[in-house]
């Protein structure tokens, strides 16, 4: 909304500058973008929310100015010459009171349409409207103004000298301003005379009772339309225009017959002509004036702070609610417990409780004036469920380098569909905002791998990125929301320096992390597994140990296909774990953590060089050996790998470390000796294992 620092001044006597108007408007709540010159003076940009639809006009912003700087708003009273004629009347039928509650007809007779004077030109042009001739620009004026739209109409070409409010019938057609020929649907509003449409109600006018060069009779139609209704019809032809954004968010119902008389007087001024005495005014949506009230009491407990009674008078006058002063009626003469009763403006629809009185008195005043507090607490916090897991999870994510990321689950559909598990139903969004953003994600990797793909695109190269988020999916017609975290790891995972070399980083870097992250949970265990976006012989599953294996997730290295199609030329490494059981793991692991001594009796660790046959995994040797249940067995690790030379094909070689060692005394050759031949029993009897030769 752009505003002319001289027409504010036409209604409201300010002489603050137009730098500190900006700032006071802003620290109002009216937030103004920039300050600009033009051939009609200071331009302001000031972005309007939508519960505001009074400040999409001068008049509406002057009350603002006028509250901030504590000034009188000037009275509109237009000055019309009326002329006594009743035979050009209109007569105005309401058909659809449910979609317009209020019109106004105003017949003016014998104008003269031509270019309009420099002084309205420059205006309209300066916040960005192009001039058209002088009633149509008025028109605009007004609109602008008073935040009313308006429309002119050729009287003569208005069959039976009649309109009528009603709803459009299905499939019928009208040609609009813009020349486009539109069909209409029966939930749209319409104008029309005794024959066919002539306008599209809040919208746009119709071509066939457009002002040309050779009118000389019109009737200015002022009116209030249902936002929602006009909302829809907008949005249902696309077609969006500066009438339609006003009656979207609700006009001034009280505003139309003042905008009709400002109208008239401008034409008579600038086009000549006569006004016809009176106006055909039908208001089926009148609404009794509502009350409303603001205490001291309300204000203190709102606000911590109190404002003086001079203060919160002058604003809210100023603001329209004609607040009158009414504790004493209640036999209480303490300031403390004062009250105000005001009236709700008709243009004020946003204005409903006492705290609303509040806001307007404080935002006023000025926020900055009131010292901070913390309000009084009500009831015990309480935790979020898993909030201490949670919070060690995260601790130990960012403690192994990975960044938190947070992406917008709303993603493109066939981006879901490449990591979508198979049989999952979607969940689709029924009014998507763009094309490309159309589902809610199926899967965490969707958006791991968009993350990945931008910073790629960006120059960013060595990436460790973790999310905690949300996947979705549709279950017996209901929509349900799994908690996930995904993982995303690429690039290189040292640097190069004068003392190492660079080092890619790969698979076992990202399981090196998971492995991390399991052992919070007590540990977990690694099967191979398989899925349609990771590499084939590259991805692993990871489950909980213990009696009851519950599936953590999948981890691997992202389809060399899919990463082509990304245009991703690095190896991206992904996981995806589910975060309820995951969680509820660390959360028992933490429970039955308990200290142990450190021990006093040395380990003892013996090398077992095995020949295995390909497809062997190191899981099923660390499960042929525990089996044997050791008590002094400590841990299993795989020590060196090898394939080739001397190894027959089909084989590898497996060097496996394990560690013995005893909390009770030394452990003697035997003892070890003993546990080495039952490791290799047990090796060569479930695997098919060989020691390999010295």
């Amino acid at each position: 909304m752009k505003l002319l620092y001289d027409w504010l001044k036409e209604f409201v006597p300010v002489t603050a500058a137009p730098s500190d108007l900006r700032t006071r408007l802003s620290l109002a709540g009216v937030a103004i973008d920039s300050l600009e010159d033009s051939p009609a003076g200071p331009v302001l940009d000031a972005e309007v929310t939508a519960n505001r639809p009074d400040c999409l006009g001068h008049y509406g912003i002057a009350r603002e100015v006028a509250a901030i700087y504590r000034l009188d708003v000037k009275p509109l009273k237009p000055k019309l010459k009326e002329t006594r004629a009743t035979a050009a009347a209109v007569r105005v039928d309401i058909e659809a009171p449910d979609l317009c509650g209020r019109y106004t007809a105003r017949v003016l007779r014998g104008i003269k349409v031509q270019p309009s004077p420099d002084w309205l030109r420059k205006r309209l042009e300066a916040i960005g409207q192009n001039p058209i001739n002088n009633i149509v620009d008025v028109t605009n004026y007004v609109m602008f103004e008073l935040g009313q739209p308006m429309h002119a109409l050729d009287v003569e070409k208005l069959n039976g000298k009649r309109i009528v409010v009603r709803h459009a019938a299905q499939g019928e057609k009208i040609k609009t301003l813009d020349g486009a020929e539109r069909t209409l649907t029966k939930d749209m509003c319409v104008i029309a005379d005794a024959a066919h449409p002539i306008a599209i109600a809040g919208v746009m006018g119709g071509a066939e009772s457009e002002i040309g060069s050779g009118t000389h009779n019109i009737l200015l139609e002022s009116a209030w339309f249902d936002p929602t209704s006009v909302r829809r019809t907008s949005k249902a032809l696309g077609l969006r225009t500066e009438a339609s954004y006003l009656f979207e968010r609700g006009a001034d119902p009280e505003m139309a017959e003042m905008a009709s008389r400002r109208a008239a007087e401008l034409i008579q001024q600038i086009a000549g002509g006569e006004v016809l005495e009176g106006v055909v005014d039908v208001y089926p949506g009148r609404t009794p004036e509502k009350k409303l009230e603001l205490s001291r009491e309300e204000f203190l407990r709102v606000m911590g702070a109190d404002v003086p009674d001079r203060d919160i008078e002058e604003i809210l006058s100023a603001l329209g609610f004609h607040p009158v002063r009414n504790d004493e009626n209640r036999g209480s003469q303490d300031s403390l417990l004062a009250v105000w009763e005001c009236r709700q403006p008709s243009w004020r629809q946003d204005v409903t409780r006492s705290v609303d009185l509040v806001e307007e008195v404080a935002r006023h005043y000025g926020y900055d004036k009131f010292p901070p507090r913390l309000p009084t607490a009500k009831g015990a916090s309480h935790a979020l469920p898993h909030a201490a897991a949670l919070s060690r999870l995260r601790e130990r994510l960012i403690g192994l380098g990975y960044q938190e990321i947070v992406e917008i689950p709303i993603v493109d559909a066939q981006r879901d569909a490449i990591f979508r598990p198979e049989g999952l139903a979607p969940a689709t969004i029924g009014n998507p905002l763009a094309e490309n953003a159309s589902m809610m994600r199926s899967s965490g990797a969707v958006s791991m791998v968009s993350a990945i793909e931008r910073n790629l695109n960006h120059s960013q190269r060595d990436l460790r990125l973790f999310e905690i988020g949300k996947t979705y999916q549709m279950k017996n017609g209901e929509p349900l929301e799994t908690p996930v975290l995904t993982l995303g790891l690429t690039g290189l995972s040292r640097e190069k320096t004068i003392h190492e070399p660079a080092r890619a980083s790969s698979f076992a870097d990202l399981k090196g992390g998971l492995d991390q992250i399991a052992e919070l949970a007590g540990g977990a265990s690694w099967q191979t597994a398989q899925t349609s976006w990771l590499a084939a012989g590259r991805t692993a599953q990871l489950s909980s140990t213990g009696a009851t294996s519950v599936r953590f997730g999948i981890a691997g290295q992202l389809a060399r296909r899919i990463a082509d199609q990304f245009k991703l030329r690095q190896d991206i490494f992904l996981a995806e774990l589910h975060l309820e059981p995951l969680l509820q793991a660390i959360e028992m692991a933490a429970a039955s953590r308990r200290f142990v001594p450190f021990p006093k009796f040395p380990s003892v660790e013996r090398d077992f060089s095995l020949i295995l046959t390909d497809g062997i995994t190191f899981k099923q040797v660390e499960d042929a050996v525990r089996t044997l249940n050791i008590p002094e067995l400590e841990r299993i690790e795989p020590a060196d790998l090898f394939r080739g030379g001397q190894i027959p094909a089909g084989k590898f070689s497996l060097m496996v470390r394990v560690t013995f060692q005893s909390a009770q005394a030394t452990l003697t050759d035997a003892q070890v000796g003993d546990y080495s031949v039952r490791i290799v029993t047990a090796l060569e009897k479930n695997l098919g294992a060989s020691l390999r030769a010295t």
